[in-house]
Parts: structure tokens; sequence; C-alpha cells
């Protein structure tokens, strides 16, 4: 089975990630699929639904990928940076559709969109700062508030989705059988501009803070010793 399914239905473009078993985790190979499919949606697309298979949306960083060394795990949370600025700033409609557990780049991946809907039983972690890594962290600002972005970093909380929608961190929290629904009423929505006027006024509205998102990113995952970081974060979330 492949680790992404891309499907298109008129002018939406959904997006599944296919890798139930490791809880759609972020390998390498997986990242760049996303990246490739965000950036073949054709012209005309008004609206990209991102969810995942199984039992959340993502887990976030595939750690079971071997004993990358530093500059490796740097080009690898480089990509998933890309990635997030690809979604984020999309001239159409972006939408992620979360249940279950999820963790760190998975929950980044949610905050990228512009609608973020979490099914009643959802709940976010962003646990990258334990490890010293600087992923995300104005999208998540600008979504909800930097006050509530820090001290929600800063105490590697975990979020669930009542907290989450009064934060902003979820526009909507939707039972998963009533999400098709919620899909079409979105995609109506996105019909009453065109895809170019749609496009301009995402780019107003959107804060472009890529080139210093992406600085911060690389600076603190250049850091010597990620590797090491990343294992001694591991060994205590397992004891």
């Amino acid at each position: 089975m492949a680790e992404l399914d891309v499907t298109r239905t008129g002018a939406v473009v959904t997006v599944t990630l296919n890798r139930a078993a490791k809880r759609n985790a972020l390998s390498a190979d997986l990242v760049e699929e996303l990246i490739d499919a965000v950036q073949a949606t054709p012209d005309d697309t008004q609206l990209l639904v991102l969810r995942g298979s199984g039992k959340n949306l993502s887990a976030g960083f595939d750690f079971g990928e071997g004993g990358d060394p530093d500059t490796e795990l740097l080009h690898r949370f480089v990509r998933i940076e890309l990635l997030l600025q690809a979604i984020h700033h999309a001239p159409y409609a972006t939408v992620a559709l979360a249940h279950g557990r999820n963790f760190g780049a998975g929950a980044d991946l949610f905050v990228a969109c512009d609608h973020r809907v979490a099914s009643p039983d959802a709940t976010f972690r962003f646990p990258g700062l334990a490890f010293g890594l600087v992923l995300g962290t104005r999208r998540l600002a600008h979504r909800t508030s930097p006050s509530w972005a820090q001290s929600t970093l800063a105490g590697l909380r975990t979020v669930d989705a009542a907290e989450a929608s009064a934060a902003g961190l979820a526009t909507a929290v939707v039972e998963p059988g009533e999400w098709d629904a919620h899909v079409t009423r979105l995609q109506h929505d996105t019909d009453t501009l065109t895809p170019k006027t749609r496009a301009r006024l995402h780019d107003v509205l959107t804060p472009d803070t890529r080139d210093a998102d992406l600085a911060d990113l690389v600076r603190s995952a250049a850091s010597p010793g990620l590797a090491h970081r990343i294992r001694r974060f591991r060994e205590g979330a397992h004891r």
C-alpha cells in the first residue's frame, strides 16, 4: 500500500497519510511525497484536505529510521519546515482533519492549515523544545497567541480538543462521522472567490516569515549534539 494517497474530486484534492502502523509518522520519504503532492496540485485547486488513516493524523517526526547523524537530522527537519511552509502559504484553502494523538511535526501539519478540524478525542503536543528544536513556533503563535504558545511549548503540555478550540489552535471540533459534510461546507465557502482573488487575500492575511522561520530552525538544529539530545528525550519519554 502506498504511504500517501492523493485523490481529486473537482477542485478538491484530498491527501491521506497511509502509515497507520507507524501512526503516520513522517519518514524522509513520506515528507518528500507530501512536498511533491502539494507542489503538483492543479492550478484550479480550491481546497486541499489533509487527513490520516488509522488512529491519528500524524505522530510527527519518524525517529525509528535509524541512528541519523546530526547532519542528516538537520536536513530532514529542514525538509519538514519547507513542507509546512508550502502548505501554510498555499494559494488555495487548506484543511487538516485531526483525530487521536498528534505530536511534534504532525501537530505542526495541523497548525499549517487554514481550517483545523479536530475530533473530540484529538490531542496535540509540541515537544521539540525538549531537545532544543525551534520548529513552527511563529505559526503556532499566529494561530493562537504568543502567551498561549509560550506556555504550551515551554511546558511541553498536551492540549485536548476543547482547549485547542478555545485557543484558536483548532477552528472547529467535529465528530469524524461529520467530517465529509464539514469539508463540503468549506468547499462551498471557497466558491465565493476566484482562485486568484483568494490567493491574493491569503497573501495579505498571512505574515510571510518563511526566511526567519527557516533560519531559526537551522540555528537550533545546527547546535552540536542534536542526535544525542533527541536520544535523551526519547529515553526519558519511554521511562
